[in-house]
């Protein structure tokens, strides 16, 4: 929880500088938050790589490593279709289009703003950012009480970069890889499960 914390306080302080525009020009006008996760992933991939261990569980789960994902995809799925009930506003449709971003907020959003309109597009925006939010603040809680693949689940897309560091912290790094594959496999599907649910079903 600590930890968590910990990345609160960080988000919260850059929040209100940036805001505030207390920062050096040079700040404000870059993107710099591209080089900051640049450097992260090496660093995380430096940590997995020296660990002997990180490749011994996927030798260990094999064809089960294909479940991760498709376990992701299946209990957003349900999660997005029963929440639709709840919301009088959004049909199952639109809710499962939603969910289908798996925390990938940039392409899903563009791709439902495109497809069905600006007001789904913002939804799934929000959504999405916060999704990979509480996957970086409650990553210790969910893995305490639900397993090492908690992290990667609620991360989704997002377990493969942004989220990557919480999970490998809290799950070890031997389920950093796990993690990428399933990051990489979720962002793959995103286009095609946003387009399939919003023109087919």
């Amino acid at each position: 929880m600590k930890g968590s914390l910990i990345i609160l306080a960080f988000f919260a302080t850059g929040v209100l500088l940036g805001s505030n525009k207390f920062l050096p020009e040079f700040m404000m006008e870059n993107d710099l938050s591209m080089y900051a996760l640049y450097v992260l992933m090496f660093v995380v991939g430096v940590g997995i790589g020296a660990d002997k261990n990180s490749w011994s569980v996927v030798k260990k789960m094999k064809v089960k490593l294909f479940m991760v994902p498709l376990g992701i995809i299946i209990g957003t799925g349900i999660g997005t279709f029963l929440i639709s009930f709840l919301l009088s506003d959004i049909n199952y449709k639109e809710s499962l289009a939603v969910g289908a971003g798996f925390g990938y907020y940039s392409l899903s959003s563009i791709f439902i703003t495109q497809m069905h309109g600006e007001t789904l597009g913002v939804i799934a925006l929000l959504s999405n950012v916060l999704r990979e939010m509480f996957t970086l603040l409650l990553t210790p809680i969910l893995v305490k009480y639900f397993g090492k693949l908690a992290g990667i689940a609620g991360g989704g897309a997002t377990a493969m970069d942004t989220t990557l560091p919480i999970i490998v912290r809290y799950s070890g790094k031997e389920w950093g890889i796990i993690a990428v594959f399933s990051g990489i496999v979720l962002t793959i599907l995103v286009p095609f499960l946003v387009t399939f649910i919003l023109e087919v079903m």
